[in-house]
């Protein structure tokens, strides 16, 4: 599985496989149809109070990171995410932040690869 990282508001690719929003709220100023996507997936979205929280503080994003991966490892929708890129497939998470390096959607991309590379071979996810 090749899991990539854009803003929703990029434009999509041919290369994007599947395209998931992973945030919470809609993103302002985009139609479901300008988004191109496959799902919407707030259930591995942060908490509202983690979201509140940070804030989107750079400071902040160890602690966002670490209080994110808590909140992940207890969510069944991992698992389900990860079976949408599975294999050879492609995966694009897609969210609305306009920081491109302190983001919910590295944190998931890199629980997803984690969960994927302790997943048992030939599970498919």
């Amino acid at each position: 599985m090749t899991i990539s990282v854009k803003r929703v508001y990029d434009d999509p690719s041919p290369d994007d496989g599947a395209r998931v929003l992973v945030d919470r709220l809609w993103p302002r100023g985009i139609s479901k149809e300008h988004a191109h996507l496959d799902r919407w997936c707030k259930e591995v979205a942060p908490s509202t109070d983690l979201r509140h929280w940070f804030h989107h503080d750079p400071e902040r994003f160890e602690e966002f990171e670490r209080r994110y991966r808590a909140e992940l490892a207890d969510n069944p929708e991992v698992a389900e995410l990860a079976a949408l890129g599975a294999g050879d497939r492609r995966l694009t998470l897609l969210y609305s932040a306009r920081d491109t390096e302190h983001n919910q959607a590295l944190v998931l991309r890199d629980v997803l690869d984690a969960y994927l590379e302790d997943a048992p071979s030939g599970s498919g996810a």
